[in-house]
């Protein structure tokens, strides 16, 4: 019988195909190097290797990207057709949730399969992600807690659950364990870039940005790498705790650098990219053209229909460059869709919807309702999209127009609301002395 490397069957697989299907997981766990060309190469060795099949549609369907998840529907229907065991059926069972639109479904579909396989490290890593796109900290966290008793140090991959699971911590708010399984995780690994990333949340959880800068700085070497994935978001975190101490001229050279000059197509990095564009306007900072080579970019991805987070900093980048027929647009599908179609729609309706409308209300100069829609569009913690530092940019977008909008009552307590989780945070401080100056002609932007 042939296994992966946690000892897992593999149905159709070959030892040499299982080899490479092994080095194309590892690619994934680290997000280094290039797991599909690896796992092409897997199928072309043994092409009824259901896993590699599998594992194929994980990564195209993980993406959020509209071509990405056609793709992914494509591979699985291959897959289905192969001779599969009870795991990779489960896996099959799993991809047809989150690609039908069902998040929750999915990750749930892969609880339940961890419980009775928990060396599978695909449906971990890929449990964890939809974890993160849905927003649920509770699972990012638990759904690793479950596993890591029945794994060992000495086993493969031992040090990536480490990893995910610092995450969860630090979502959950449990900043000091968070810290330290990360700090082990990379101590094990140190090219292990999440465990990094993970580390980095921290830091900017706990308004640490000195201390950030220096975490990022000291281990440059193992997150940058051109063949590293997610060296763009790390790229983000450096540049989010330079914003933080107002050193502008930093963050500019940054997202020219490293975070945009590659002008990547990946959604992921341009969610990065918005949203520090985004914050650099609401510092009242000008940033120029940059707005239109980005929404040009936004093009390929945000089409109102599968993943509203993605959408959302779209919309940022439409109102930079001036294409409201492009906000229009995705407000038009979203009002047609039907909330009870899909868990998605749901989100495009019921979260997407308010924050599109409340960020276009907020471009436009319209503070009141950017407030109105704002304060309650920000409670979707738990409800879906990114991490709380990625989410961070609604409660200052809604703190900013309290400010630009007179509304000083409103905008005094939700100064104080951020000063209580980041006491040492030069934004927020300077929010609550423009609160307290009075309506808009006092101080400038943070």
């Amino acid at each position: 019988m042939v296994t992966d490397r946690q000892g897992n069957s593999l149905s159709g697989a070959t030892g040499d195909a299982a080899a490479l299907f092994d080095q194309a997981v590892e690619a994934f766990n680290i997000y280094r190097g290039d797991p599909v060309a690896l796992v092409d190469q897997a199928i072309e060795a043994a092409p009824d290797f259901a896993m590699a099949h599998i594992f194929k549609a994980h990564l195209y369907a993980l993406a959020t990207e509209p071509e990405a998840a056609a793709e992914a529907a494509t591979i699985v229907n291959t897959a289905r057709q192969l001779t599969t065991n009870e795991r990779e059926a489960s896996h099959i069972a799993a991809l047809d949730h989150v690609l039908g639109g069902d998040w929750t479904a999915a990750a749930v579909a892969l609880d339940r399969h961890n419980m009775a396989y928990p060396h599978d490290i695909v449906a971990l890593q890929s449990g964890h992600l939809m974890d993160f796109f849905r927003a649920n900290a509770r699972d990012m966290r638990d759904r690793i807690a479950r596993a890591l008793p029945k794994w060992s140090r000495d086993m493969p991959g031992y040090s990536y659950l480490l990893g995910w699971y610092s995450f969860g911590l630090e979502e959950s708010g449990d900043y000091a364990r968070a810290e330290a399984a990360g700090r082990e995780a990379i101590d094990l690994q140190p090219l292990d870039c999440w465990a990094h990333h993970a580390v980095a949340h921290v830091m900017e959880m706990q308004g640490r940005a000195q201390d950030g800068i220096g975490w990022m700085a000291a281990r440059e070497p193992y997150w940058s790498g051109d063949d590293n994935f997610f060296q763009v978001h790390n790229w983000w975190h450096k540049a989010i705790y330079h914003l933080d101490l107002r050193q502008v001229d930093e963050v500019m050279a940054l997202y020219d650098g490293p975070i945009r000059s590659g002008k990547s197509e990946v959604a992921v990095d341009m969610v990065d990219a918005s949203a520090l564009l985004w914050r650099l306007h609401l510092a009242g900072h000008d940033v120029g053209g940059r707005w239109t080579e980005l929404a040009k970019t936004w093009d390929l991805h945000a089409d109102g229909r599968l993943y509203s987070f993605n959408d959302w900093h779209g919309v940022m980048a439409y109102l930079g460059a001036g294409r409201n027929q492009d906000v229009d647009r995705i407000v038009a599908v979203y009002r047609d869709t039907d909330p009870t179609a899909s868990e998605n729609a749901a989100w495009s309706v019921n979260i997407g919807l308010p924050l599109i409308e409340g960020f276009a209300a907020f471009w436009r100069g319209d503070y009141p309702a950017a407030v109105e829609k704002l304060h309650a569009g920000r409670f979707i913690v738990n409800g879906f999209g990114g991490s709380h530092a990625q989410r961070d940019v609604i409660d200052w977008t809604l703190t900013e127009a309290a400010l630009r909008g007179g509304l000083n009552d409103v905008a005094e307590a939700l100064a104080n609301e951020r000063l209580a989780l980041k006491p040492h945070s030069p934004v927020n401080r300077k929010f609550l002395t423009r609160a307290k100056v009075g309506p808009v002609g006092g101080e400038k932007a943070a």
